[in-house]
Order: structure tokens, then C-alpha cells, then sequence
């Protein structure tokens, strides 16, 4: 197991900002700023270096984004969904429910605009406000009212240049002169000049103009009739999954194969898969696999393994292929089950930009493209030693325990292998050709479609998988900070020992904390100050690390012993005393072979965000600049929660 002073960065600035790799975009390569000219393909681009003049091919995934401060819209620091009011949160999401026809609409006319401010009875200007602030960041957070969210005159542009841009774009971008985002640029700036008016930043410029939406794009610019064949919904097909992350659905299942634990190689069940597929190009964006039934966690894996890059997932398991899939899907389609209808789950999505939608009760062929390619995927399984096949009559006659030889890392290995190098590669029947090649018109494009670009890349790998973890709002004593009765405590919470509430000063203030459920020997601390996570150890050193599975159990057992009240004393002999029972009969029963594995595969503290073990004496840094994406300033957005 790795050593708790050796885990990644045990300190890290959260940023939700993300890479955009469009022609025309500044990017930072080796400390130099280029401008991209061409994009090659997934891995690679052409830059111009904006000084030299000298152009040379880029790893997009080596890429850093180059920020400006003034041109960012950001969270204030104490954004975060614990942080908001429950009346302040309801305005947002009215405000949101409001404009969400109007959203990924056709360029919306005043009548349009007219007719949905009398359905929700505001007048037509703030219906305009409340889009233009939705656009500006891409999530429900711009509508929380200002009072709660915003801090006068950040990241915002005064309301001129923001009308001579929204101006620039209707009639000049939007015309079948097809004119490039740097031509309007310095259409913008040139009208601005003209007018007398502060100019905005080209990087606000092309952010505005990377929100014009496909739709609104193919039919300003003279393909009218290409736009009406591509977003007309076709009889037969899930609604509005047009391109690449328009819908991705998950779905979990058990895996018809009996797996064999590490050290005796003896059966120890069957492992649950969790799985995410964009339905547009029927690719896999992401998995999760593991012997705990699905839960909250198993989703929050799940979906960061969807929306980050997976270059260190495929060396983690030493698979030579591509898998050039990530981003954020505008939906997540889903079943009812409990472990997505979370509040943090709901939440987190929101803040997103991530439109959660619930399948119909009793309507089973809404899940039929998820529930198809598990199907492949287990038809595939049944190949293997061990399979325990989809039903009794065609396992007749076979024993799939004494038949079992792979290990969960040894069938994940198979299981990444069959994703990338056959199911991505090979001819799929209802879209006529390979996810593959899917995915790639619907980046790139071709002659009859036009692609939406590569998508924009996480900056901070370990803020996307916190921002879906479940979360803690707790006040900070003395001895530390308590979570379902265990103690965390580390020197950076001495300054918010018993700190009363800035709003309410008869209260004392509390803070977000956010928990991996497979290790809770540690906790990460966000500090509302200097906008930072820190992690926070068990105040008992002695205590050893646990999941919270682990820990349920130890508890459980003391009560049954007739313990009333429970202390972490107590809980370091339980969880001893079961671990001791496990190690002495681990090679005679199943049930204890599969709660050690269980344990060794949490205390890998393997993850979508740090698939791969830290360098080797590396200073501690923000996470963002240790997974190469960032550098520099960090946006501070501060905890969701």
C-alpha cells in the first residue's frame, strides 16, 4: 500500500477550467504561448509560436491553458452548494427552468424570447439577462442572485462591448460569408473602436463565440437545409443525441464471470460494472469496476472516468491502444435507482452544465442502447474461464468456480483491451460503421456533417472527481472535525477552531469536507481562505486505513456485542480482530477471500483523477500543474458543495 505521506498531492487549488483545443485558441507549451493553426488529430495540433513565428506539431494533452484574469468568470470563493441557501438555490434553478427552451433553441427571436417571458411572467430584457449570464458560465451557478454568488465587477464585461459582440455575431459570424472567429474578433474590436467603447478581451470574444450553438451556427451560415436533416429527431433514435456528448447514458451490472483474489487465486465472486456510452457514436466514455455493490461512489468513478483523458488509464494497465474520448456531456441519462437520485450526484451535474435526466418508469426500451452493449460486452465474457453465463440452462454442467483463474486486475486488463481494440474498432449495425470512426465525424466532421470540435479538456483531474464524491458540512472544534463519528485532525484547521459564522455571528460557521468512501483515513479540508484542499488524517495515527464498508462493519459488530456507544479505541481492536479472522480463514471460505480482496483494492486508491503512483520525491504542487494541463494562475472556484 502506499504510504499516506507519499499520496498525490495532498494539497491542491481547485480549478474547473478546461483546455479549449479549437483553431485560433492560445495555448502555453513549455512555457511558450502558441497559437493553434491545425488540428492534426486527437493527440496532436499545429501551433504557431505567437512571438517566433515558428510553427511545430503539439501533444494535446501536454497542453496548458493560458488564462486572463480579467476576461474569467469567476465562482466567488464561498460558491459552493452547501454555501447556498435553499431560497437562493431555488431562484437559480427557476431562473434556469426558464431559459432552457431557449438554450440550445435556434438563434431565439424577440418573439420567442417575448412569448416564454409571459409563460413565466418576467419581461423579455430579463429573459435576454438571465441567457446572456447562463452562457457566460455554462452552468446554473450565473443565475444564483448576486448577492450570494457574485462579487461586483469580477470577470464581467460592461453591458456595451457585450452588445456590440452579441451584434458582431448575429451579422457579421452568422452570415454565408462564413467569416473566421478571428476575423470576428477583430470585427469586434473594430466596432468597439468605432464606438468608443472599453473593448473586452479576444479570449471573451471567442468564448462567446464558441457558445453559438451547432444548430444556430450551420443555419446563420448558409446550411439551412444540413442543419434541418442533422437536428430533426429521426423515428427510432434516442431524442436529440446528435453528436458526440449530447447524451451519454450509465448503467450498472454485475459481470458473468467468478474472479479469483490475489494471494490464492481462490473464487471470490462476481465484480460489478458500472459503464458510460456516448449514444451518438455508441463509444465508451468510461467504467467503473469493482466488487462493491453500485453506490454513490460507484457513479462519482464512473463519471469522472467518462469526462477525463484516459492516456494514464491505458498505461495503469499497460494496454496499447487509443481511447481519445473525454469532455462534459450536456446529458446523463439514467435509471431511478437510488445511487443517482443523491442530492450531491443531482448537484454536481447541475453545476456542471449537465442536464440529469431519469428513464421513464416501466419503459424499458429507453435503456436499450446502454443495456445493448452491456449485453455485448457479457456475450464476450462468456468466453472466459469462469463465466457463470447469463442464465442456469446455459451454464448446465459447468462449474464456474472451479473454473475461475482471473483476477480483478487481470480481467480489467481484458476488459479495457475489449473496449478500445474490438468493441471501438469494429462495425456496429446501427450506425453503419465503427464507434471509432463515429466519434471522429462527429469531432472532426466530413462532408455531410460538421464536427463540434475536440472537446475541451478538465484542467484539474482531482476537482472533477471531488466535485462528484460525496460530501460534509461540519463545524471545527478543538479536537478537530467529526464524521460519522471519527475523528480527522491536521495543523490546518487550528485557525477555524470554534470560527463563528460571518453571515450569522450567534453561529458557529461550518465547512466543506469531501471523503473518498474507500479510504476514509483521510479527508479532504476545504480551506474558504486561500481556496485550497488539504488533506486531513485521523486524528489517531494508530487507527489504519479503512473504507467506510470496512469501517460499518467493525461498528456493527461492537453494537451487536451490546456496545451502546462506539470509540475509535474500540474500532482499532474491531477492525483488527475481523482482519485477523479473515487472514486466518481467507484460503478456506469465499466470503473472507473476497473482503480481503475488497480491501486491497481500496488501499490502491486507484482513480480516474491519479491512475498512476506519484514521481518519486516530487514537491507538493497544485494538482492542476502536476497533471500538466495547467500552469500558473489557478481559477479559484472554490468547492461546489
Amino acid at each position: 500500500m502506499r504510504d499516506k505521506d507519499d499520496m498525490p498531492n495532498p494539497e491542491f487549488e481547485a480549478s474547473r477550467q478546461r483546455l479549449d483545443v479549437q483553431v485560433g485558441s492560445l495555448v502555453k507549451s513549455e512555457n511558450l504561448i502558441y497559437r493553434i493553426e491545425q488540428i492534426i488529430d486527437f493527440e496532436s495540433v499545429v501551433g504557431t509560436a505567437v512571438e517566433t513565428g515558428r510553427s511545430k506539431p503539439l501533444r494535446i494533452l501536454e497542453l496548458q491553458s493560458v488564462t486572463n484574469d480579467d476576461s474569467e468568470i469567476k465562482h466567488d470563493p464561498h460558491l459552493d452548494i452547501a454555501g447556498i441557501g435553499d431560497s437562493d438555490w431555488k431562484v437559480a434553478e427557476e431562473r434556469f427552468a426558464a431559459i432552457q427552451p431557449l438554450i440550445s433553441a435556434f438563434s431565439p427571436g424577440r418573439r420567442e424570447v417575448g412569448l416564454r417571458a409571459k409563460e413565466v411572467g418576467v419581461d423579455t430584457a430579463t429573459i435576454y439577462r438571465w441567457l446572456q449570464k447562463y452562457k457566460g458560465m455554462k452552468n446554473v451557478a450565473a443565475l444564483i442572485p448576486k448577492k450570494s454568488g457574485w462579487t461586483q465587477g469580477r470577470g464581467r464585461i460592461h453591458s456595451q462591448a457585450e452588445g456590440v459582440i452579441t451584434e458582431v455575431i448575429k451579422n457579421y459570424y452568422l452570415t454565408q460569408q462564413r467569416p473566421t472567429p478571428t476575423k470576428t474578433v477583430i470585427e469586434v474590436l473594430r466596432q468597439c473602436q468605432l464606438r468608443g467603447v472599453e473593448p473586452p478581451h479576444p479570449s471573451t470574444i471567442r468564448s462567446r463565440v464558441a457558445d453559438v450553438s451547432e444548430k444556430e451556427r450551420l443555419r446563420g451560415r448558409g446550411f439551412k437545409e444540413k442543419a434541418k436533416n442533422r437536428f430533426l429527431p429521426v423515428p427510432g433514435h434516442f431524442p436529440n443525441a446528435d453528436f458526440p456528448l449530447a447524451v451519454i447514458q450509465i448503467d450498472h451490472t454485475p459481470a458473468d464471470i467468478i474472479l479469483v483474489d490475489d494471494l490464492y487465486r481462490k473464487p471470490i465472486g462476481r465484480p460489478w460494472i458500472s459503464l458510460a456510452m456516448d449514444i451518438d457514436s455508441r463509444m465508451v466514455t468510461g467504467y467503473y469496476l469493482s466488487f462493491d455493490a453500485p453506490s454513490e461512489t460507484s457513479v462519482a468513478m464512473c463519471v469522472a472516468h467518462s469526462i477525463l483523458p484516459k492516456d494514464e488509464w491505458l498505461i495503469l494497465h499497460k494496454v496499447g491502444a487509443t481511447w481519445p474520448v473525454w469532455g462534459v456531456p450536456k446529458k446523463i441519462y439514467v435509471d431511478n435507482g437510488t445511487d443517482f437520485r443523491s442530492d450531491n450526484f443531482q448537484q454536481s451535474c447541475t453545476m456542471y452544465g449537465i442536464n440529469l435526466e431519469f428513464r421513464p418508469v416501466k419503459t424499458p426500451r429507453y435503456g436499450g442502447h446502454i443495456e445493448r452493449v452491456l449485453g455485448t460486452f457479457m456475450r464476450e465474457v462468456h468466453e472466459l474461464p469462469g463465466t457463470t453465463f447469463s442464465n442456469i440452462k446455459a451454464k448446465e454442467g459447468y462449474d464456474s468456480e472451479k473454473q475461475a483463474v482471473m483476477t480483478k486486475s487481470e480481467f480489467e486488463t481484458w476488459l479495457v483491451t475489449l473496449i478500445c481494440k474490438v468493441y471501438h474498432q469494429k462495425m456496429h449495425s446501427g450506425i453503419g460503421m465503427t464507434p471509432m470512426r463515429k466519434w471522429e465525424i462527429g469531432i472532426f466532421g466530413n462532408a455531410g456533417v460538421q464536427g463540434i470540435g475536440i472537446p475541451p479538456i478538465p484542467a484539474n483531474r482531482q476537482t472533477v472527481l471531488l466535485d462528484f464524491l460525496p460530501h460534509f458540512r461540519r463545524t471545527i472544534q478543538a479536537f478537530g472535525v467529526t464524521i460519522d463519528g471519527m475523528t480527522y485532525y491536521a495543523d490546518i484547521l487550528r485557525q477555524w477552531i470554534n470560527a463563528g459564522d460571518p453571515v450569522d455571528k450567534t453561529k458557529k460557521r461550518d465547512f466543506i469536507f469531501r471523503r473518498d468512501p474507500r479510504d476514509i483515513s483521510t479527508i479532504w479540508f476545504f480551506d474558504p481562505e486561500i481556496k485550497q484542499y488539504f488533506k486531513v488524517p485521523f486524528a489517531d495515527q494508530a487507527l489504519p486505513p479503512m473504507s467506510i464498508w470496512e469501517y460499518q462493519q467493525a461498528r456493527d459488530a461492537l453494537r451487536r456485542e451490546g456496545k451502546k456507544s462506539v470509540n475509535e479505541h474500540q474500532i482499532l481492536h474491531a477492525i483488527t480482530e475481523l482482519r485477523t479472522q479473515v487472514d486466518e480463514s481467507k484460503e478456506r471460505t469465499k466470503t473472507a477471500r473476497r473482503q480481503s480482496q475488497r480491501r486491497k483494492e481500496h488501499e490502491k486508491n486507484v482513480s480516474p483523477a491519479a491512475p498512476l503512483p506519484p514521481p518519486v520525491q516530487t514537491p507538493i504542487i497544485s494538482l492542476a500543474t502536476s497533471s500538466g494541463l495547467v500552469d500558473g494562475d489557478l481559477d479559484s472556484f472554490g468547492d461546489i458543495a
